[in-house]
């Protein structure tokens, strides 16, 4: 799946990275360096942050589903005290 953006999305990063490159590196990027930039990040690097991502969400999924009769698990008919006619008092 290629990880990619909103046209809103990308047009506020193609201005952060106009700014990072202001800012951070004394470098005047134009609009269309910043959306080749952009293009190569999510084509080169965002991968990498979206896989780990996935696989952290499965850990967290596997995890939940592990321990999921001990999460959501509610007792039984557990009105009335074992072994007694008496109802129990809250």
């Amino acid at each position: 799946m290629a990880v990619s953006l909103s046209p809103e999305a990308s047009q506020r990063a193609i201005a952060s990275l106009v700014r990072f490159g202001q800012e951070e590196l004394d470098l005047d990027l134009s609009g269309i360096q910043a959306t080749l930039l952009l293009r190569f990040i999510l084509a080169e690097i965002a991968p990498t942050a979206y896989n780990a991502g996935i696989g952290d969400a499965q850990v967290f999924l596997r995890d939940r589903l592990a321990d999921l009769e001990a999460t959501c698990h509610e007792p039984e008919f557990c009105y009335w005290p074992k072994g007694s006619s008496v109802r129990r008092k809250r």
